[in-house]
């Protein structure tokens, strides 16, 4: 191993030192606590008051391992693969509709006929379209269990599976903490 080799796995020790150390943790978990009270702030109050400081203290724990980031940007892959196709059924639903509905109109000469078709058919769709959306819904609502159960299951407070809006809203606040920070660079000499 050449000189410098040696010097850059030395160099790369004590940082690796440095980033374990009692201090450099503490000074993180302050960093990180003054950032999610900043935006906690930035909440309307009646979210300000269903997050208490507690809340954002556990949060600023979990956070202080990146593991954390990772498995929320995993989280928000999988979801945009599942969101883009949702979308590509939904759009497969309008298409099929589409594609009958010009096969009747090559189909029937009669004016009068062809409207009568027309309207069954657009009520026919509108059925089939609805029950499209609620089995797209019940499915987005199985990934938000399982995004609830996965960040509970990694430790993240506030996380925990449920069905009440004003409960998933609140995750919701928490998760878009948790990304923003995400995207914040800890320099440790600040």
């Amino acid at each position: 191993m050449s000189e410098e080799d040696q010097e850059t796995e030395s160099t790369d020790n004590m940082l690796s030192e440095e980033y374990q150390s009692p201090e450099y943790l503490q000074r993180k978990l302050y960093f990180l606590l003054e950032q999610l009270k900043t935006m906690h702030n930035e909440l309307p109050e009646k979210y300000q008051m269903r997050i208490p400081y507690e809340l954002l203290t556990g949060l600023a724990n979990s956070l202080a391992n990146d593991t954390i980031f990772e498995i929320v940007k995993r989280l928000m892959e999988i979801q945009h693969v599942t969101e883009n196709h949702l979308e590509q059924l939904r759009k497969q639903v309008e298409n099929e509709h589409q594609i009958e509905i010009q096969e009747w109109i090559a189909k029937i000469a009669d004016a009068e006929e062809l409207e009568h078709i027309l309207a069954l058919m657009k009520i026919k769709h509108a059925k089939r379209l609805k029950e499209t959306d609620m089995k797209l819904v019940l499915h987005l609502d199985q990934k938000v269990k399982d995004q609830q159960s996965t960040l509970e299951k990694a430790g993240v407070p506030g996380f925990y599976v449920t069905d009440n809006p004003k409960e998933i809203t609140i995750q919701m606040h928490l998760l878009d903490f948790i990304l923003r920070l995400s995207r914040i660079k800890y320099e440790p000499t600040k």
